[in-house]
């Protein structure tokens, strides 16, 4: 399947429409029972999920270094340690593990599905001397990992933050803070408001404004810049980056034109004086 990026600016007409749909979604809510079932049982789905498709459904991130160059800095250090948190079967793990192969670079990741970690386990690539694999609910208060308070260089977040309830964002957020290192990075990209995947969501889907579930029970909330900036400045961090990127991708064999939105961000903890 052959695709078309295009850089694509809005103009006001396509905000409006994109708004009304979204306002018709928050018209057709679903129940309220129904949504706590969703929340209660989110592992379950992702589990669900990764049985279903396994290592086959998303492709290896290796634009993260083109877009994320403070990882390939990571190399230049003596010894430092990433986390990727919500990291699948292993689509941005196994990418940085090559590229900082021969290094003193520790890769820590979880996800909140056993059958995502047990995947990524049993891949030929993973090594337990340079990675470390746990499942972990970040919403928790504890999250028992395999690492200190304060050890962390990077944190990357890769539509992961979209999949947790909206009110529990604060939480998570303050807990990246406590483990990253003073100077130590937040590494952000996830869906944007009107993204074509919010508008393409039909009757019954939406939770609450902006936060719906898919067909198979996963959850995704579609964020402005004012929602992160909100969150991580108000947990101390510094911003160092809040962009926008909207694409018209053109599937050429279908002639279907797809608007996607993505934010991408990088928040810094201070160094301490």
């Amino acid at each position: 399947m052959m695709f078309l990026n295009i850089m694509h600016e809005w103009d006001e007409d396509q905000e409006n429409q994109a708004l009304s749909q979204v306002c018709e979604h928050v018209k057709t809510k679903m129940t309220l029972e129904k949504s706590i079932d969703l929340e209660n049982n989110a592992d379950q789905h992702w589990d669900n999920f990764y049985s279903v498709h396994q290592e086959k459904f998303f492709k290896n991130r290796c634009w993260l270094f083109t877009e994320f160059p403070e990882i390939k800095s990571l190399k230049d250090e003596k010894s430092s340690c990433i986390l990727e948190v919500g990291c699948g079967v292993g689509n941005s793990v196994f990418p940085i593990l090559s590229h900082c192969s021969g290094t003193n670079v520790h890769v820590y990741c979880c996800d909140f599905s056993s059958n995502a970690i047990k995947i990524l386990k049993e891949n030929s690539e993973y090594n337990e001397e340079h990675c470390t694999a746990f499942v972990c609910d970040i919403t928790n208060d504890d999250w028992n990992p395999p690492f200190a308070l304060e050890s962390l260089d990077i944190i990357l977040l890769v539509f992961v933050l979209s999949a947790v309830k909206p009110e529990k964002l604060k939480h998570v957020v303050r807990k990246f803070y406590e483990y990253l290192k003073p100077g130590g990075i937040i590494l952000f990209r996830d869906y944007g408001r009107y993204d074509m995947a919010q508008l393409r969501f039909k009757e019954g889907r939406c939770i609450s404004e902006n936060y719906y579930s898919r067909g198979d029970g996963t959850l995704v909330y579609f964020f402005t810049q004012d929602d992160l900036k909100n969150l991580f400045v108000d947990a101390g961090f510094e911003e160092v980056q809040n962009l926008i990127d909207r694409r018209m991708q053109v599937n050429r064999g279908k002639q279907l034109k797809m608007y996607r939105v993505w934010i991408q961000c990088k928040y810094r903890k201070p160094i301490s004086k």
